[in-house]
């Protein structure tokens, strides 16, 4: 190497080196002659020195290099690269330099990706919720304004399950409505002063007539003192609300479900210690593959029976979005057999 192509070399690494993402040069000898430290991390340090195939082994990237080598215009590609475990997508310029080669730009959009496809299955998810029900009411609405029409038996069945289909979507669209406000303010610090104990035992009195309905007791422990946090007052009840109503529906008549207030180490950021407020069922309880999954949006356990008990498979979604938004913590156990536990911990301060 003479020394005018020796000082070309050593600025384009230099050039390379400051640039912020993974880039690499490729020589007239097909050889990976220059790469930059992110570029070395994706691709290994055995890459520099090597032929471009033996690294770069995606055929679409491998193609857009060879045209570009054999004079081809700038090209633009997305594939799919698995430096780790995880597979990483990423957008990837290949463009010609001057006296030969190739300089290729790795550009990281996994988090677009997913985000994409988060939305795609969201969408999907509520057209499903929806179609069902819509479904079921044209249906009905069909057979009364055919067949039925002249049925009053009928007439009454039909409209019980339509009035049933109908809060069904009007459920749906609360909670849809609920979570969206709830992300839009899940980085506004909330300003209000709740006593905890204090919204814990209205939660309870509210929600105690459907507990006794369903034969199941509320207890409340630890809470004979007030416990005064910066929170969001009608958000807090709203989480309580969804964690108790859940554990009286899935809980066993003639069991308890307890309500504990305690106290927990500092979460990182809060030093000022924190609360704790923990919500236990005696139910069936729930295996352990399902406890990872249980705050993605519209995911069941059991798809059924949530919707026969009326859940849209938001609830504990707005639920962690908002202890989130409290700086706090969602904890969740259970065992088969031996029912599940709740807990949300809140910095105090």
């Amino acid at each position: 190497m003479d020394g005018e192509t020796a000082r070309i070399v050593a600025e384009r690494e230099a050039f390379m080196q400051a640039v912020p993402l993974p880039m690499l040069h490729v020589g007239p000898d097909m050889r990976i002659g220059v790469a930059n430290a992110r570029a070395v991390v994706l691709l290994g340090p055995q890459a520099v020195g090597r032929h471009f195939g033996l690294s770069l082994r995606q055929p679409a990237l491998v193609a857009a290099i060879e045209e570009v080598m054999h004079g081809g215009e700038k090209q633009h590609l997305r594939c799919n690269l698995s430096p780790s475990a995880h597979e990483v997508v990423y957008d990837i310029t290949v463009g010609p330099t001057p006296g030969g080669g190739a300089l290729c730009s790795f550009f990281d959009v996994t988090e677009q990706e997913l985000i994409g496809q988060l939305r795609r299955d969201f969408v999907a998810n509520v057209s499903h919720e929806l179609r069902t029900p819509l479904t079921a009411l044209l249906g009905f609405i069909e057979t009364l304004q055919g067949p039925a029409k002249n049925d009053a038996n009928a007439r009454e069945r039909f409209l019980g399950i339509m009035s049933r289909e109908a809060e069904r979507m009007t459920r749906l669209v609360r909670d849809l409505l609920s979570l969206s406000r709830v992300e839009s303010q899940e980085r506004m610090r909330p300003e209000g002063v709740v006593d905890l104990s204090g919204l814990l035992a209205s939660v309870l009195t509210t929600l105690r007539p459907m507990a006794e309905q369903a034969g199941v007791t509320l207890e409340l422990t630890g809470g004979s003192a007030p416990v005064k946090l910066r929170a969001d007052a009608d958000q807090l009840t709203q989480v309580f609300h969804n964690l108790v109503e859940n554990a009286v529906k899935y809980g066993t008549p003639g069991k308890l479900v307890t309500v504990s207030i305690g106290r927990e180490a500092a979460l990182p950021g809060s030093p000022g210690g924190a609360v704790s407020v923990a919500v236990r069922d005696r139910g069936e309880g729930i295996e352990a593959q399902h406890l990872p999954r249980l705050t993605e949006r519209f995911y069941r356990v059991d798809t059924h029976r949530s919707r026969e008990k009326g859940g849209t498979g938001l609830g504990l979604a707005i639920v962690k979005h908002i202890v989130n938004r409290h700086r706090g913590r969602l904890r969740i156990e259970s065992e088969k057999g031996q029912g599940s536990t709740f807990t949300v911990v809140l910095p105090l301060g």
